[in-house]
């Protein structure tokens, strides 16, 4: 089973590697990690992507929060959240090819961002499951490059992870 992580950190440097560190020492594989400032520029929050039971998210959560410069571990379930990627895909296309290409790209609500003689680079935001079937449909025509972010999330509704000192 996946588990999102949301951890609330300092913005300070080193604090990514302590982090990754500890999920390494462990055996614990992180899927997805993607790290950014919030709206508080002395905090930074990572979310990271886990596999495995209860037992381990448990232990993961114990192990982070004894980090010095963690302010907040919290779990996201995929049904309390909402979850998105981003990705960018560099497809090769020519003039036979390219109205086929544009036309997928419509159906995923994607965004075709570069234009070029023989490729083009579309721009997808949506869960995994979205940005998977993009993927495996444009690859009959040749992916040149693709780049993905990892997962993001974020609470539903009122709820949201707040960067209170433990």
């Amino acid at each position: 089973m996946k588990h999102t992580l949301a951890i609330l950190v300092e913005n300070k440097p080193g604090v990514l590697t302590r982090v990754a560190g500890l999920f390494s020492r462990r055996g614990f594989n992180i899927e997805s990690l993607a790290v950014g400032v919030t709206e508080n520029a002395d905090t930074s929050r990572i979310t990271i992507v886990v596999s495995g039971d209860d037992h381990i998210l448990e232990q993961v959560e114990k192990q982070l929060n004894k980090l010095i410069d963690v302010i907040r571990v919290s779990d996201l379930p995929v049904e309390e959240s909402v979850n998105r990627e981003l990705a960018l895909i560099k497809v090769g296309v020519d003039s036979t090819t390219r109205a086929e290409v544009m036309q997928i790209v419509d159906i995923f609500r994607a965004k075709i961002v570069d234009v070029g003689i023989k490729s083009l680079i579309i721009e997808v935001t949506g869960d995994e499951s979205k940005i998977n079937a993009i993927d495996q449909l444009l690859r009959q025509f040749g992916i040149k490059e693709l780049v993905r972010t990892g997962r993001i999330a974020m609470n539903r509704g009122a709820k949201s992870v707040q960067a209170e000192k433990k």
